[in-house]
Order: structure tokens, then C-alpha cells, then sequence
């Protein structure tokens, strides 16, 4: 059936584009706040207190480098992205693997150094995934995985940056991996049945590993001991769970305000609240208010993919647009939730938001892919009705 619903025709979303590069100048602002030295005075513009903030300045450069790999994505149709699978799958691995031999950054070795910059493969590796994963489950139209072997040959296709991402270790990002591949494999029309079976095996796979860190006193053990009862060492693993809270808490429903002195933000409360814990300075700062701006622009975008999946006929451009929207649900729903210790910590920004370049880039680049299926997708499909409709 034809259906004259804007959302179902090949076109270019500018409210999905808008939402994003709002939420980014927010990412802008905040880490202007967290950078903010109080000694300058704030009777200054905007514009020189960006400046004057070393990564706010840097962060809005990316931001308008992001302007560039967004039209990029636009310039390749999303099925031919689609093709080039095995090249995307290939260069992603051997990223993957290289950054194995580089030295480690609080405890991970996640990322390319490169003069006084640094580049963290695992971000792009998620875009990879989205684009690979999604092909290899509509490589069987109307059946995703038809048989054991296809259903191997998908784990295996996942398995293996999931293990080298492991290996660095990065289990934020690792989580991440498996949420955007349980919601892939649940967007294609796999069994439910066979997904809660697949999970009874791997909760009994994981059993021993954690085991085996409650035994050994492994740091991510402490971790989740710490998000289970905070007050089990407030001054060592609980330290930044108990600090966040106390800072979230502190701006209440209006905030402190963004150039207020003598804030715990500007007095560096939270370590790292620049990048990890950039929802602790929203919170303090601009407060509850400011906090739910930041989250219904999140609900926005993504209920925005939501319609515009629902609105996609293409089982591989609906696949996408799932697997980008998984990505920046999970992202926000464990950032958010471990700042105000609802969940514990695993070290994955907040999209849009964090300071940091592969990962605005990374993201932004993923709204990009999801532009590229709402211009491209399906445009035969609308011709071929239309004619059957009106001979």
C-alpha cells in the first residue's frame, strides 16, 4: 500500500540533525563550566569564556569538524556503505588489534597517541558494528539467522572485536557491544525463544569470570561492590559513586549557576567531570532543570530514530537506524545512571556531551548514517506502489 506519510518518504531529516547539534553546543557549554577559572571574572562574552576554556575551545572545533563527517556520510548511499561491509569489518579488526601494542591509559589500552592528541578506535569500532552486524542479519530476507552454522558464522562476526575490545580491557565499551547486538538480533525478527536461551548460556559463562574477580579482588570487582553499598570504601572504590551524588545533588532544582565560585565542579569534587562525569556539572550548575533539558533533547533524537525506523521499509536501513539508536540509548541511560548511582561505573561518555573527539565524531557520525537511510531508503519502493496505485 502507498502511504503518503511524510516520515515513510525518502527524505532529509533536519529535526534528527537539529536535536544532535543542540545537544553537542550543550556538550559546548558544560565543558566550558567544568573549565571555567573563576580568577578570569565572567564579565566577559560567551564567546571568550569558550575560548579562554581549553577543551570547551577544542570540543567546539570538533564540533564543526563533525559538520564535515556528517556530509561526508550523506555522500555515499547507505546500501552501497552496506556493500563495502567487508573492508569496514577488516579495518576495524586490525584497529582493534594494533592498539593492543600501545601503552595503557588508566589501565586500558584503547588509544592511538599521535603528538599531544590521542584517537580511541573502539568509537569508530561501534559504528562498524552497527553497519556489518546489521548486513550480515538481512543477508536472509524475512529469516536473519536460518540456520546453526549462519548463527556461528554471526557470533563469530561479533565475536571478534567483542574479545579484542575486551583484551584492552574496556568493559563499558564491551557493554555496549552487547546491548547494540541483543537489540539487532531482536529488531531482525530472531527468536525470542532462542535470545532468552542464548542468555541463560551466557549468564552461566560469566558466572566463573566473576567469580574469579571476587576472588582475585579485582578493581571492577570492587566497582560493583562499591555501587552496591557505597559506604564500603568512601575514600578509595566508592570515592567517585559518593562524591557524584553529593555534587548532583548539591544544585538542586535550579543549579548553582554556570560561573557561580567556590562550586564543588570548580573545585574539582569529581575527578574527570570534564569527560565521564560531565552530567555531574550540569546537574550542579544548571539543576534539575538544566538536567532535564539535557535529557528530553536525548529523548528526542531518540524517539525521533524510533519513528523514522518504524517509518523505514529497508530491513537493512531499519536495522541501522536501531542499532545507532541503541548505541546512544545505552551510552546515556549507564552515564546518567552512574553519576546519580543508579548504576556502577563503567567509564562510557555521554554522547554528544563528553569532552572528547572520536567520541563526538563517532557519534555524530552515526547520526550521519541515520540521514543517509532516511534520504536514500527505499525510493523504488514509493515509485512501484505509486504506479500500481494510480496505473
Amino acid at each position: 500500500m502507498f502511504r503518503r506519510d511524510y516520515l515513510a518518504r525518502p527524505h532529509f531529516d533536519w529535526l534528527l540533525l537539529f536535536g544532535a547539534y543542540a545537544l553537542a553546543l550543550y556538550g559546548v557549554l558544560a565543558i566550558t563550566i567544568a573549565n571555567y577559572n573563576p580568577s578570569l571574572g565572567v564579565d566577559r562574552s560567551m564567546q571568550d569564556l569558550v575560548m579562554d576554556a581549553n577543551n570547551g575551545r577544542l570540543q567546539l572545533l570538533w564540533v564543526i569538524i563533525s559538520m564535515i563527517v556528517v556530509a561526508m556520510m550523506m555522500t555515499v548511499r547507505y546500501e552501497m556503505i552496506g556493500r563495502m561491509w567487508p573492508i569496514i569489518y577488516i579495518v576495524d579488526v586490525l584497529l582493534l588489534a594494533f592498539v593492543l601494542a600501545t601503552s595503557k591509559i588508566n589501565g586500558v589500552r584503547g588509544w592511538f597517541q599521535f603528538l599531544d592528541r590521542t584517537f580511541q578506535p573502539s568509537e569508530v569500532a561501534k559504528i562498524a558494528l552497527i553497519i556489518t552486524l546489521s548486513k550480515a542479519l538481512t543477508r536472509y530476507p524475512g529469516n536473519p539467522v536460518p540456520n546453526t552454522r549462519y548463527l556461528i558464522y554471526v557470533f563469530i562476526h561479533f565475536g571478534i572485536p567483542a574479545v579484542l575490545i575486551f583484551a584492552q580491557p574496556d568493559i563499558g565499551t564491551l557493554l555496549v557491544f552487547v546491548f547494540i547486538f541483543i537489540v539487532l538480533l531482536f529488531s531482525s525478527g530472531y527468536s525470542i525463544k532462542n535470545m532468552m536461551i542464548m542468555g541463560i548460556i551466557a549468564v552461566l559463562l560469566i558466572t566463573p569470570v566473576i567469580l574469579y574477580l571476587a576472588r582475585t579482588n579485582n578493581f571492577r570487582w570492587l566497582r560493583l561492590v562499591a555501587f552496591i553499598n557505597p559506604e564500603s570504601d568512601p575514600t578509595g572504590s566508592s570515592y567517585q559513586i559518593i562524591n557524584s551524588r553529593v555534587t548532583v545533588g548539591s544544585g538542586g532544582l535550579f543549579g548553582t549557576g554556570p560561573w557561580a565560585q567556590g562550586t564543588l565542579t570548580h573545585l574539582n569534587y569529581v575527578p574527570e567531570n570534564h569527560t565521564d562525569f560531565i552530567f555531574t556539572v550540569v546537574g550542579e550548575t544548571l539543576g534539575f532543570r538544566g538536567a532535564m533539558i539535557l535529557l528530553a533533547l536525548y529523548a528526542f533524537i531518540i524517539y525521533r530514530m524510533l519513528l523514522l525506523s518504524y517509518h523505514t521499509e529497508d530491513p537493512f536501513g531499519r536495522l541501522v537506524i536501531n542499532g545507532v539508536m541503541a548505541m546512544l540509548l545505552f551510552h546515556v541511560f549507564e552515564n546518567v545512571g552512574m553519576c546519580i548511582g543508579v548504576m556502577p561505573i563503567t567509564g562510557i561518555p555521554l554522547p554528544f556531551i563528553s569532552y572528547g573527539g572520536t567520541n563526538l565524531v563517532a557519534n555524530m557520525a552515526g547520526i550521519g548514517l541515520v540521514l543517509n537511510v532516511t534520504r536514500y531508503k527505499s525510493a523504488h519502493v514509493y515509485r512501484d506502489a505509486a504506479a500500481l496505485q494510480y496505473g
